[in-house]
């Protein structure tokens, strides 16, 4: 009786494990550029906070996903898998290009694609896109802003100090902020997949409301903290070493400045994009010591896969939605 929302959920833990797979570089970039940590070491230390995240943060990104986009009463198994297919299949062509774009927005994107596929606009919920539209603008501005500005304290403070000193300090400090951010990222990414299959419980009737059980935070938890520990290396390659070169005081303002924005959102339910907190955050980070010490040319490729990455995952799970509207 349950076979096809068994089907939807396994479909959603597999974008689960690509969204961590696909975002490891958010995690693990800025530990790895500093050579603080061994790539095997950063990925372990980012998979284990992955899956301890979504258990700190409470659902409120779950609901803005699950039951702030898409109307739940026109919600159907087949849309709900549309969408996954479409977030899945932009999540793999930007791993296959190495850029950072945002799994988040491809999530969202896959859901209003196979939404209007399905039933048309008038279904989607545009209270709930206002948030994602906040989450676009202020994740990689506020990150940028946060990182620029406590690189520069610690530039302030430390002017005197010895720089083979600084980096050890920070090094270490280093650690803690790669955890921190690591938390944050399982917290807000993790939580997406939560709001699908509690959508998914809903529309089967297996619940008579929308609530994330904890099973499903489990389960959603353990497939993020997987993908990230088999994380993509072409994405960390970017993020780590492209954008721009890293000192490990650099990497701490970075990390933190990212982390503690997603921190925020999570809490206000705004499903916002790791990659667009931790990329404003570096740039910030980057930009310290001088603008020219940021390869501009990189972040303008990157923001241009943030620009389409809505509409491209959007237009795969409309097709999609499409073709199984005609076989069913």
């Amino acid at each position: 009786m349950y076979e096809l929302a068994i089907g939807a959920i396994l479909v959603a833990l597999f974008f689960d494990f690509i969204n961590g797979f696909h975002d490891a570089a958010n995690s693990i970039a800025t530990v790895v550029g500093t050579r603080i940590l061994k790539p095997l070491q950063a990925v372990s230390l980012a998979a284990s906070a992955n899956f301890v995240g979504p258990f700190l943060f409470g659902t409120a990104v779950a609901a803005t996903v699950g039951k702030g986009i898409i109307d739940p009463s026109f919600v159907t198994i087949e849309m709900v898998i549309a969408a996954l297919i479409g977030a899945i299949a932009w999540n793999l062509i930007t791993w296959l290009w190495g850029f950072p774009s945002s799994s988040s927005h491809a999530l969202i994107g896959g859901i209003i694609g196979a939404g209007i596929a399905s039933v048309g606009t008038h279904a989607i919920l545009f209270g709930g896109l206002e948030k994602v539209l906040i989450g676009i603008v202020v994740s990689p501005v506020v990150g940028f802003i946060v990182a620029f500005f406590l690189a520069t304290l610690i530039i302030t403070i430390f002017a005197k100090r010895k720089p083979a000193k600084v980096n050890s300090v920070f090094g270490r400090l280093q650690l803690v902020s790669s955890t921190y951010f690591s938390l944050t990222h399982g917290a807000n990414d993790g939580q997406k997949t939560m709001g699908i299959i509690a959508l998914i419980l809903l529309t089967e009737g297996i619940t008579t409301e929308f609530e994330v059980p904890l099973f499903v935070i489990v389960i959603s938890a353990a497939a993020i903290g997987l993908g990230t520990f088999f994380g993509g290396w072409r994405i960390v390659k970017t993020m780590a070493v492209k954008i721009t070169q890293l000192k490990p005081y650099q990497g701490f303002a970075a990390e933190t400045g990212g982390a503690t924005i997603l921190a925020v959102l999570a809490h206000a339910g705004i499903p916002a994009s790791t990659t667009h907190g931790i990329s404003g955050a570096i740039m910030g980070a980057g930009a310290v010591r001088r603008l020219s010490a940021v390869r501009w040319g990189v972040g303008k490729r990157i923001v241009w896969a943030w620009i389409i990455t809505i509409p491209a995952s959007a237009a795969v799970a409309y097709a999609t939605m499409a073709v199984i509207k005609f076989f069913i």
